[in-house]
């Protein structure tokens, strides 16, 4: 599984490679207030690339900690529950004791 992984990756740098090198043109984009800024394609699509993923980790951010939240609660019962049904094994494991108990000496 990991050859397979690492010859799509491959594959896929491969392909990006020759995807930036056919776009080399330049491009222009007219931003605010008049200012203007001229760049390759490729490093155009690849600032909104890189912008695109880290605003996409940004949005998943509240969910992954509520999700660790909520499985650091369901560990913390999942504990006591398994603490309970240990003492109540253990409990029943052991044979019962009586409540005195009458030796020879009792008797004499």
């Amino acid at each position: 599984m990991k050859i397979i992984s690492r010859l799509i990756a491959a594959v896929l740098f491969v392909l990006f490679f020759f995807f930036a090198l056919r776009n080399t043109q330049e491009v222009t984009m007219h931003l605010f207030l008049g200012y203007e800024r001229t760049d390759p394609l490729v490093l155009v699509l690849l600032a909104f690339f890189a912008v695109g993923a880290v605003l996409g980790v940004l949005a998943m951010t509240p969910i992954m900690f509520r999700h660790r939240r909520e499985a650091a609660r369901y560990k913390k019962a999942l504990a006591q529950i398994q603490k309970q049904q240990d003492e109540v094994a253990q409990a029943q494991a052991q044979p019962p004791q009586p409540d005195s108990v009458i030796t020879a000496q009792h008797i004499l």
